[in-house]
């Protein structure tokens, strides 16, 4: 049996195994790679295998890093199922069709910027070497729709006349909703039939709702091989969802290999109890200022964690009751899969809302924005008030606008709850912003570019390493030693190098035999 490590090796995002048997292939996970723009689009259209040779797909969670790239196999004649919990199913159902749409918006808007440049090129004056600004209107006003909406017809005409470079999406939603008929959704600890001899158990992970680790046993040269892959380890004793599985069964496990992640593999957390406490801080110190807080937030879960939290501080009433923005269309439909499974939640969750007849997720102050026109008006709002919007990166979305409105004032501040990778924009905004304040906050602040413009980080950033849905050191260990797995081999993948070479090294002093894979590199298993 052989596996081999396609993405999320030695890195964060892009998550993809392939597990070979002598008869089937199983895909863990089919995420999309993400960072550098230019670096990740290319990455991400380039899939390292036929997807007709693929059985069935194993998917860990609903996360964009480990489900985006999904809709490429189905629309690369891939005709098994995607095996995972249901609540990953439910959500998926909104998460794929939004990335669909991102995709194609992106698509579009770089279609725009060739078909105007060419036609600026066109118009260019000879002698001024230049376009004057009616010109440019006029091209900009060919191009869009009242101004704004691209016009797509206009613009492939344009590229298709003058046969210029034209841009495909990733996918389109039509081919994420075909994906989406693939999906099989599953119970927790249910054996499913994936291939001949084969079989897969989901287990929950606590990462975010529907999470899980996988356990796939299959037959291979005359034995059973045992193998679990983790997808992405949540925090224990969090709100709303249980704690990692840590009994597999009666008698345990014991695993050929453990492929698991190691995001914060060599980080400590703050204390989960620490988190409210930390948060009252953060508001109360920003509403003395008379700001606002802006928390970029992933959609899926994080959102929710915030959302409830906020509504136990509210109920305390130790903190004033500003309004509170959840400017995420996403966000407002994947609240409602949260309120879909409560069977998943943990007994705090039933204790402190649901046997008081309390939604967790539903309060007088929280309100979820749709339209444009609303979030417009949040940005113009001068009172104190929470604004939680995606992306949880800060690459795209809805904060960026939010951002442009109060980066720029001391009174406000940036919360970051999450985890933000390399070369995106919201690590680019909590390192110059922990900088800053490390100087004293005096001086030049610091600049930073988006939308094409640069503007200055006066405003105050504040991590909470609390909030993070993903296991730190500690808790890591705690799973690999106090599960009653019995493990003979593990595979570290799902964390910027430096962290997961550190936690391999943890690893190794516990007397574990652990293998760190590169990216296309197999491991074969006898």
């Amino acid at each position: 049996m052989n596996v081999t490590f396609y993405g999320a090796a030695r890195e964060v995002t892009g998550s993809m195994h392939l597990i070979s048997t002598g008869n089937d292939n199983f895909l863990l996970d089919c995420g999309m790679f993400q960072g550098r723009r230019q670096e990740s689009a290319q990455r991400n259209r380039v899939l390292p295998f036929d997807p007709r040779i693929l059985t069935n797909v194993i998917l860990s969670h609903a996360h964009i890093d480990h489900s985006g790239r999904l809709p490429m196999l189905v629309n690369g004649h891939f005709n098994g199922r995607i095996i995972c919990t249901r609540a990953t199913a439910a959500a998926c159902e909104y998460l794929l069709l939004d990335s669909a749409k991102i995709q194609e918006s992106d698509a579009q808007y770089l279609n725009y910027k060739t078909a105007r440049s060419f036609l600026y090129r066109l118009k260019k004056s000879p002698r001024a070497q230049n376009v004057s600004k009616a010109t440019k209107n006029k091209i900009k006003k060919q191009l869009k729709i009242d101004g704004h909406k691209l016009n797509t017809e206009a613009i492939n005409d344009v590229l298709s006349t003058h046969r210029l470079e034209t841009i495909q999406p990733l996918y389109t939603t039509a081919q994420a909703e075909e994906a989406l008929a693939s999906f099989d959704g599953n119970p927790y600890r249910h054996p499913v039939t994936i291939g001949r001899d084969t079989t897969c158990t989901l287990y929950d992970a606590g990462h975010i709702l529907g999470s899980a680790v996988a356990v796939i046993q299959a037959a291979d040269n005359g034995r059973t091989f045992t193998i679990a892959y983790t997808g992405d380890v949540g925090r224990f004793d969090t709100p709303i969802l249980k704690n990692p599985t840590m009994n597999f069964g009666d008698n345990g496990l014991e695993l050929d290999l453990l492929i698991i992640e190691s995001t914060y593999g060599n980080r400590d957390h703050d204390p989960v109890e620490d988190k409210k406490t930390r948060l009252k801080q953060v508001l109360m110190d920003t509403f003395s200022r008379g700001g606002s807080v802006l928390i970029p937030s992933f959609a899926y879960g994080r959102t929710q964690e915030l959302i409830y939290v906020l509504h136990e501080l509210y109920n305390e009433g130790d903190v004033q009751r500003v309004p509170i923005y959840v400017d995420s269309p996403l966000a407002t439909k994947l609240t409602r899969v949260f309120g879909e499974h409560p069977e998943v939640y943990d007994q705090e969750t039933h204790a402190d809302f649901l046997q008081k007849g309390q939604n967790p997720f539903a309060f007088e102050q929280v309100h979820f924005t749709e339209s444009v026109q609303e979030s417009m008006s949040i940005m113009r709002e001068n009172k104190s008030h929470i604004v939680i919007s995606a992306s949880g990166m800060c690459e795209a979305g809805r904060i960026l606008h939010h951002l442009r409105h109060k980066i720029h004032s001391p009174k406000h501040t940036i919360l970051i709850v999450g985890y933000m990778a390399q070369h995106t924009l919201g690590r680019r905004i909590l390192e110059l912003g922990r900088a800053y304040a490390k100087a004293g906050r005096s001086g030049p602040s610091p600049m930073v570019k988006f939308f094409n413009k640069e503007y200055p980080l006066k405003a105050h950033v504040v991590r909470l390493g609390g909030f993070s849905a993903h296991a730190d050191k500690n808790e890591l260990t705690r799973f690999i030693q106090q599960s009653n797995l019995r493990i003979k081999k593990v595979a570290v993948v799902h964390g910027e190098e430096d962290q997961t070479l550190a936690f391999a090294d943890h690893l190794r002093q516990s007397g574990l035999d652990v293998f760190v894979p590169k990216t296309g590199e197999r491991l074969h298993l006898k």
